[in-house]
C-alpha cells in the first residue's frame, strides 16, 4: 500500500487531468448535441415553412382556378341563353315566313280568279320564295 501512496503525487494530477479531460469531453459532446439539435430544428422549421408556402400557393392557384371556372360557367350559361333566344326568334321568323308565303299564294290565286288573268310577277326579292318549287311552294 505504500507504493500506492508513493504514487499519489503522480496519480493525483493524472486523475485530475483525466477528470478535466472527461469534463471537457462531456461539455464538447453536450455542445455538439445542442448544435445538432438546433440545426435539425432549423431544418425542420425551414421544411415546415416551405410546405406552408407550397400549400398556400396551391390553395391560391385552386381558388383562382375555381373563380375562372365559375366565370367560364357563367359565360357559357349566358351564351346558351342567347343561343336559345336566337333559335326561338329564328323559329318565329320561319313560321312567319311560311305563313306569309302561304297568304301570298292565296292572294295570287284570288287575283287570278277575280281578274281572270295571271297575277303580276312577284318582286325579285321574294320571287324565289314564291316559286312553285321553292321552299314555300
Amino acid at each position: 500500500m505504500e507504493w500506492l501512496t508513493s504514487l499519489a503525487p503522480v496519480l493525483t494530477p493524472l486523475f485530475g487531468m483525466t477528470g478535466v479531460l472527461g469534463g471537457g469531453w462531456l461539455v464538447y459532446r453536450q455542445g455538439k448535441h445542442k448544435t445538432t439539435m438546433d440545426t435539425r430544428t432549423a431544418e425542420a422549421a425551414t421544411f415546415v415553412s416551405s410546405v406552408q408556402t407550397v400549400t398556400q400557393g396551391f390553395t391560391q392557384l385552386l381558388e383562382q382556378q375555381r373563380a375562372a371556372q365559375a366565370q367560364t360557367l357563367e359565360r357559357v350559361t349566358t351564351l346558351e341563353n342567347r343561343v336559345e333566344r336566337l333559335e326561338e326568334e329564328q323559329r318565329q321568323w320561319r313560321r312567319w315566313k311560311a305563313a306569309a308565303v302561304e297568304y301570298i299564294h292565296q292572294l295570287r290565286a284570288l287575283v287570278v280568279k277575280l281578274h281572270e288573268r295571271p297575277a303580276p310577277p312577284p318582286p325579285r326579292e321574294i320571287a324565289e320564295d314564291l316559286s312553285d318549287d321553292g321552299p314555300g311552294g
